[in-house]
């Protein structure tokens, strides 16, 4: 608590006029172009790793990056209310879910875990057992990695398909107004990955790939 308290006295004492201006813009409304959907670990810091400035993305963070699949019934979903507001409210133009390794989640979906004591844990990690499912069933991107970071990856991928399932998700996506990524940060070598469909492996996000994709996105851009 004593560094959080000190740091934001720093951020007073270190702002530039510059990032005043910007705050000052910011508080007339936001215009991000991107929902981030991350992981709470506290080692995975979007706006670090992306080199985002403040306005630039919106983000949900949550236990495992998980997203509850489109319910008709279930309206009690904070997860599904920050999608609904990033559409309808910013209308942004991409969504990424990023996992990561040695996510908490994914190893007590692994390993199980006391649900007597954490049962809203237990009930939201059941939005995740179908990417356990899968690799313990043979279904696996990269054999090399440990189970609990092969269900990590696996997860990116089936999180982005709950996503998916929301009927103004995929008529955006039909419409060619919206993009879903999946990203997955390395923590131990700071390294992020993208995920190529076509070659079914998460890449690496060097400059060459960087290359790549940005044009692709430039090539197929979701919206004129």
């Amino acid at each position: 608590m004593k560094k959080l308290i000190q740091g934001i006295a720093d951020f007073r004492k270190s702002l530039t006029e510059e990032s005043r201006n910007l705050f000052a813009k910011l508080a007339l409304g936001q215009k991000p172009d991107s929902l981030f959907i991350a992981c709470s670990d506290s080692r995975v810091v979007p706006n670090l790793f992306a080199s985002t400035n403040p306005g630039d993305v919106f983000v949900l963070r949550n236990i495992g990056n998980l997203v509850p699949p489109y319910s008709a019934t279930s309206q009690d979903n904070s997860a599904s209310a920050v999608i609904e507001f990033s559409i309808f409210s910013l209308n942004i133009s991409d969504i990424i879910v990023c996992g990561h390794s040695e996510c908490g989640a994914m190893q007590a979906l692994c390993n199980g875990f006391d649900s007597e004591c954490c049962p809203h844990l237990g009930a939201w990690l059941k939005h995740g057992e179908e990417s356990l499912n899968k690799v313990r069933s043979g279904i696996v991107i990269n054999p090399s990695l440990s189970e609990h970071n092969q269900i990590s990856q696996a997860n990116v991928l089936q999180q982005m398909e709950h996503i998916k399932s929301y009927p103004f998700i995929r008529e955006r996506i039909d419409k060619k107004e919206l993009r879903v990524h999946g990203w997955w940060f390395d923590i131990a070598h700071a390294d992020v990955y993208c995920y190529e469909p076509e070659l079914n492996q998460f890449v690496l996000i060097d400059e060459e790939e960087a290359r790549l994709v940005i044009k692709r996105l430039e090539e197929a851009p979701s919206r004129v």
